[in-house]
């Protein structure tokens, strides 16, 4: 004999979700954030600390070329950035942030990859 009843509200939300059905559920969710619509969805934000580039690159001891070809930055790029004329963007500053907690492990990785 069949059961013919419907699963309860309960019941349904045990059912795993696909991938699939989990990034078309994000994706509906994103579209409705994104039109201003009140959804349950989480936001994370990540406060980017300011660098300051000379005093970082300073502390280590190197030129400015010393340290934009240790560390992967174009010379002109460095330049900017001590003098003010640009920023460092976001993934900058955060690399920018490591290098200064833990220069070694950015040169490890560094190393490793080329």
């Amino acid at each position: 004999m069949k059961n013919t009843e419907k699963p309860t509200k309960t019941a349904r939300r045990r059912r795993k979700l696909t991938p699939g059905e989990r990034i078309i559920r994000g994706l509906d969710q994103a579209i409705a954030w994104a039109r201003g619509e009140d959804v349950p969805v989480r936001v994370t934000t990540v406060e980017v600390p300011v660098i300051d580039v000379r005093a970082v690159r300073r502390g280590l001891k190197l030129s400015q070329a010393q340290f934009a070809a240790k560390f992967g930055f174009p010379p002109a790029t460095l330049r900017n950035w001590e003098q003010g004329r640009t920023r460092p963007d976001g993934p900058a500053r955060v690399l920018l942030a490591v290098i200064a907690k833990h220069p070694e492990a950015v040169e490890d990785v560094l190393r490793k990859a080329s």
